[in-house]
């Protein structure tokens, strides 16, 4: 969408939006019946709130782009992920409130499991725990590099953030993550002339690391991605006149939230707490982004049957969303993760976005096969902002 537009638009209301994300919400069909992880769950109130809904399906970032939870999220927000591009190591560290600075270069990083010679057999090194994770990173943070200030600080889990400090440093390097099981960690390379020296920085760093986790299991190694600086974007709540929130429970979307302007609270230890954030803060906001993590950690496991366990999850809490009476209520995803795939995909995204203006068309479930027969069909998600903002009547008329 056109920002500037959008806020020459936008008009002050009491009205109330929800943003519920489910991350990872698509799915592809099994070979055993043809049928997705939404056809399979049971999801008697989506399937009833998007017989009353708009439905579509998303492209996040364009047709056959298999976009990153950071991207996807931007779209969602309103910002063309094109133009507007964030590294997943700066979400990570605005996540945790870790203040980065103009030149600080942050990534995102793993914990994983090397076997004897030398290759990844477990990316995650079987999501060790966050004390696990808190006291590896006590050691990594003593890695000193002459030249560089390096900062390792805990995240969730197996996660964790690296921040790179010093003058003259570039963030065009390619990830040490080689993204699948059996290959050896990549070396991190300069993507642009001016990056040589700050590749070398990382790799010397990733060399000290493979020495002090060496004795370590599971997590015996670590694996860098997303090197990012410090990005300048338009502020959400002053484009849309939102007071905005976020919700979450994990770090990343946190940071997410928090780069675009939105107050992002405290994070919540499950759905159910989110819901109680949600309703305690509901009288202070009219924007609330709420993340739903258990539907793409499942697809990402290849775990078909949790990913339907999650989706029900989700289904089971709509009733307490809607007590709340929001005027608009979208329920879409990130990205797809379909648990056959063992990642994102480029599969657009379901949704359903609800209101009292909005217009039904026949849609008698929540799943991929419905919502592509819905009356918005297959639209950028950019576009949802927009028609969150008119649905919630925070729009005023365009034109004489």
């Amino acid at each position: 969408m056109d920002l500037t537009l959008v806020k020459q638009l936008a008009i002050p209301s009491s009205s109330k939006i929800i943003l519920l994300v489910a991350d990872g919400l698509g799915g592809l069909p099994r070979e055993t019946d043809g049928r997705s992880e939404m056809d399979v769950a049971r999801l008697p109130n989506l399937d009833a709130l998007a017989a009353h809904s708009l439905c579509g399906l998303l492209d996040m970032v364009g047709p056959g782009i298999i976009p990153g939870s950071g991207p996807g999220h931007l779209a969602l927000f309103g910002y063309d992920p094109f133009t507007y591009q964030i590294g997943r190591g700066v979400l990570e560290a605005c996540g945790i409130d870790l203040e980065l600075r103009s030149h600080d270069v942050a990534s995102r990083g793993n914990f994983c499991t090397l076997d004897e010679e030398g290759r990844v057999i477990d990316r995650r090194a079987g999501r060790i725990t966050t004390e696990t994770c808190e006291r590896l990173c006590r050691q990594l943070d003593q890695i000193r590099i002459a030249g560089v200030e390096v900062i390792v600080r805990p995240v969730k889990e197996h996660r964790f953030v690296v921040v790179f400090r010093g003058e003259g440093l570039s963030d065009a390097l390619s990830d040490s993550d080689p993204l699948v099981t059996g290959e050896r960690p990549l070396p991190v390379l300069a993507g642009s002339p001016g990056a040589e020296r700050t590749a070398g920085l990382v790799n010397q760093f990733l060399d000290q690391a493979r020495g002090v986790l060496k004795d370590d299991k599971p997590a015996n190694m670590v694996l860098l991605r997303g090197f990012a600086a410090p990005p300048k974007l338009p502020v959400f709540p002053e484009l849309l006149r939102l007071r905005a929130v976020a919700i979450t429970c994990y770090p990343m979307y946190r940071g997410l939230a928090k780069l675009v302007g939105m107050e992002a609270l405290p994070f919540c230890a499950d759905l159910d707490d989110e819901l109680r954030v949600l309703s305690r803060n509901y009288d202070q906001h009219d924007f609330f982004y709420v993340h739903f993590k258990g539907t793409d950690r499942a697809g990402e496991d290849g775990d078909f049957d949790a990913k339907v366990a999650a989706l029900e999850e989700l289904d089971q809490r709509i009733p307490q969303f809607l007590a709340l009476h929001p005027d608009v209520f979208i329920v879409t995803g990130d990205h797809s993760t379909p648990a056959i795939l063992k990642g994102h995909s480029w599969h657009p995204v379901p949704f359903l976005l609800w209101s009292r203006w909005s217009r039904s068309a026949g849609v008698s479930r929540f799943t991929e096969r419905d919502c592509a027969q819905g009356p918005l069909g297959r639209m950028r998600a950019v576009d949802l902002m927009p028609l969150a903002m008119a649905n919630a009547l925070r729009f005023k008329k365009f034109g004489a």
